[in-house]
């Protein structure tokens, strides 16, 4: 490779690096990483949800912050909100296109959590015993 095609290539478009401050794919990624964010989303994977199913599902998530995550998931696209005209309505959620792309990757994410966890937690055990607290 001529190394001089290097020096003259273009930047990089700052608004789709996640490393500039300035991309709004960071936005996106911190509704998607956030604490509940993946957990919602794999939640949706094997189809639609109503609101109590999916709070169901995610243990320890208060009814605010799944309202919140999946108002922001809504509004980014990941997620579909479906009101059937009923008394008293009924809303569900899915994942949308976008939505069901992104939770293949995921998915190989929390496969790892769940096959590595061990290792994982002995490691901080280790580094506990060996950084005492003090």
């Amino acid at each position: 490779m001529d190394v001089s095609m290097l020096a003259s290539a273009p930047a990089a478009d700052p608004t789709s690096d996640a490393f500039n401050n300035d991309c709004p794919g960071r936005t996106v990624i911190s509704h998607i990483a956030s604490r509940w964010g993946i957990l919602v989303l794999a939640a949706l994977r094997d189809g639609p949800l109503r609101f109590s199913a999916i709070r169901d599902r995610i243990d320890g998530i208060s009814e605010k912050m799944l309202a919140q995550n999946l108002r922001l998931m809504v509004r980014d696209g990941l997620v579909d909100r479906a009101v059937e005209p009923t008394a008293p309505p009924q809303v569900s959620y899915a994942l949308t296109p976008l939505g069901d792309e992104l939770t293949v990757p995921l998915q190989g994410m929390l496969d790892w959590v769940a096959l590595r966890a061990h290792d994982i937690v002995a490691a901080q055990d280790r580094y506990d015993r060996s950084h005492p607290a003090g």
